[in-house]
């Protein structure tokens, strides 16, 4: 049986950190940008770390 392929779209769009945590960047960033708050704008723009729940999911497609 052949090994099975990660996902390539999620591998571009999370990094793993040395820890094992997967980062992420936040959405709602460009649309409807000028509508927002410079502090909601500056906040959305540093990467956070991928929610525990989600974490067993997303390696698994990354790690295939």
């Amino acid at each position: 049986m052949p090994k099975m392929k990660s996902k390539k779209a999620l591998t571009k769009r999370i990094k793993v950190t040395g820890s094992g945590k997967v980062k992420r960047h936040h959405a709602y960033v460009s649309h409807r940008a000028p509508f927002k708050t410079h502090k909601q704008k500056r906040h959305l723009r540093k990467a956070t770390i991928v929610s525990s729940s989600d974490m067993k999911r997303l390696k698994y497609l990354i790690q295939q």
